[in-house]
C-alpha cells in the first residue's frame, strides 16, 4: 500500500509539473515567478520519476522520462532552445559512444568467452575461482564501462558455475561489485566517471593514480567479504573440473578488436583528449568486411546515451531558472570542502537519484569549492562505490541480476543487500581516509 501511495503521489506530482511547464505560455513573457515553479516543479517530479525509475500507468523508461523532462524545461521558458543545445556536454556522450563501440568488437569476436575459458582451465579452486572473476570484472570495468562489462561477463559465469554445480550467486555478486569498485579506478570506468572527467579536466593518468589504490583494495574486500557471507560454498578442498566448452570467436576480429582497445588506452594515458581517442578508434573499428556495422550498432545503449543528454538539459535549466550565488555559497557552508563530508552526501545523494543524476546535482556547487579537481575525485569515488549498497544502486547490478534470473538464478535484494551494504560502507571508509589523509 505505501508503495502504491508513493507511485500515486509521483502520478500527482508529474501532472502538476505538467501543468507548471505549460503555465508561462500564458503567462507574460517576463513573468519570471512563474517560470521559477515550473522549473523547480520539473527537476522535482523529473528526479523523482528516475529515482523510482518509472511514471505510474505510462509505459515510459528512465531515458524517456529525462527527454520528456528536458522538453518541459525548453518549454516553460526555463532556458532558451540555444541555451539548452549548449548545456549538452558533448565530450561526454562522444566517450561513452566510442568505448561502447570497443566493447562491442571484443564482445562480437569472441574475446571475452576466450578470456573466461583461459581463467577457467587455471582456477581449480572455487575461492581461486571466485577471485578470478572478481579480478577479471574489476580489470576490464576499470577501462571499458562496467555497465557493458556486466552484460557479457554475467551470463558466461553464470552458465559456468552451473554448469560446475556451484552455487552461482556469490560469484555473479563477484561481477557485480567488482564491476562498480574497479570503474573507480578510471575516467572510463562508468557513466558517472566519464561525466566527472569532462567537467573536470583531470587529466586520465592523474584520475588513475588517485582512485586505482581505492579500487584495488576495494576488489581485495569484495573477495573476503564473499569468502566469509558465503564460507559454504568456500570451505574445503573441492577441485573444480571444468566443463568442456565450444567457443565461438573469430580470432582476426579478436586480434583487432585487442589492438584498438590497447591503443585507446594507450592514447588515454598519451594524454590524447578521452573522448578524441574514444571515437576515432571506436569509428576505426568499424572499417571491416568481417562484421555488418548494424551489428556493433545493435551492442549500443542508445538510451543511456538519450538520457545523458536530457538530464544535461533538465540540470542546465533548473541552474539557470533557481540557482544563485547566494544559494551556492550557503550549501558550501555545510561542509562540502571537507572530504567526509562530501563523501557522505554523494554516497546518499547516489542512492536516493542515482549516481549520474546525483553527480550532476552537484556540479554547482562542487565548481565553487576551493579545490574543485580534489572535490571531484571524492564525488567519483563516493559516487562509484556507493552503487554497491543496494540492488538498486547502479545499472550494473541490474544488469546481472537480469542476466541471472534468465538463467534460472535468483538473486533477491536481501541477498545483495547482505554483502553490498558492507562493502560499500568499507569501500568508502577507505577512499575517505585515502583522499582525506
Amino acid at each position: 500500500m505505501a508503495r502504491l501511495a508513493s507511485l500515486g503521489a509521483l502520478g500527482l506530482l508529474l501532472i502538476l509539473a505538467l501543468a507548471a511547464a505549460l503555465a508561462p505560455w500564458l503567462m507574460p513573457a517576463d513573468d519570471e515567478a512563474a517560470r521559477k515553479i515550473a522549473a523547480a516543479a520539473i527537476f522535482v517530479a523529473s528526479y523523482l520519476a528516475l529515482a523510482v525509475g518509472k511514471v505510474p500507468g505510462l509505459a515510459i523508461d528512465r531515458a524517456g522520462v529525462a527527454l520528456v523532462g528536458a522538453c518541459l524545461m525548453v518549454a516553460c521558458g526555463a532556458m532558451p532552445l540555444d541555451q539548452a543545445y549548449k548545456s549538452i556536454d558533448f565530450d561526454t556522450i562522444t566517450l561513452l559512444l566510442g568505448m561502447m563501440i570497443v566493447v562491442a568488437n571484443l564482445r562480437l569476436s569472441g574475446f571475452f568467452a576466450l578470456a573466461n575459458a583461459w581463467v577457467m582451465r587455471r582456477a581449480h579452486r572455487p575461492i581461486v575461482l571466485l577471485a578470478a572473476v572478481v579480478g577479471v570484472s574489476g580489470l576490464f570495468s576499470a577501462f571499458l564501462v562496467n555497465d557493458a562489462i556486466c552484460l557479457v561477463l554475467a551470463p558466461l559465469v553464470a552458465e559456468l558455475t552451473l554448469a560446475l554445480r556451484r552455487n552461482p550467486v556469490p560469484y555473479l555478486l563477484g561481477v557485480a561489485m567488482a564491476s562498480n569498485v574497479g570503474s573507480t579506478a578510471t575516467i572510463t570506468g562508468n557513466p558517472q566517471n566519464i561525466m566527472i572527467g569532462s567537467i573536470s579536466q583531470i587529466p586520465y593518468t592523474e584520475f588513475a593514480l588517485a582512485l586505482s589504490p581505492v579500487a584495488l583494495v576495494g576488489l581485495v574486500l569484495t573477495v573476503a567479504l564473499l569468502a566469509l557471507l558465503y564460507r559454504r560454498e568456500f570451505a574445503g578442498g573441492a577441485r573444480l573440473e571444468p566443463p568442456v566448452q565450444r567457443i565461438r570467436a573469430n580470432r582476426p576480429l579478436v586480434a583487432r578488436a585487442l589492438v584498438g582497445t590497447v591503443a585507446v588506452v594507450a592514447l588515454f594515458f598519451a594524454g590524447q583528449p578521452p573522448a578524441k581517442a574514444a571515437i576515432v578508434i571506436g569509428g576505426l573499428l568499424l572499417l571491416t568486411r568481417r562484421m555488418r556495422s548494424t551489428r556493433i550498432y545493435a551492442e549500443i545503449d542508445w538510451s543511456l546515451l538519450l538520457m545523458f543528454t536530457g538530464l544535461f538539459v533538465i540540470v542546465a535549466g533548473a541552474e539557470h531558472a533557481l540557482l544563485t550565488p547566494q544559494m551556492v555559497t550557503t550549501v558550501g557552508g555545510f561542509g562540502l570542502d571537507r572530504v567526509p563530508v562530501l563523501a557522505g552526501v554523494t554516497a546518499v545523494l547516489s542512492n536516493l537519484v542515482s549516481n549520474v543524476p546525483a553527480v550532476l546535482m552537484l556540479q554547482p556547487f562542487v565548481a565553487a569549492l576551493p579545490e574543485p579537481g580534489h572535490a571531484w575525485l571524492v564525488v567519483a569515488m563516493a559516487s562509484t562505490l556507493a552503487g554497491n549498497f543496494t540492488v538498486l544502486g547502479s545499472i550494473a547490478n541490474l544488469i546481472v541480476v537480469e542476466k541471472a534470473a534468465r538463467r534460472g538464478v535468483a538473486i533477491g535484494f536481501g541477498a545483495y543487500f547482505r554483502a553490498g551494504a558492507p562493502l560499500t560502507v568499507l569501500t568508502i571508509l577507505v577512499g575517505t581516509w585515502w583522499l582525506w589523509r
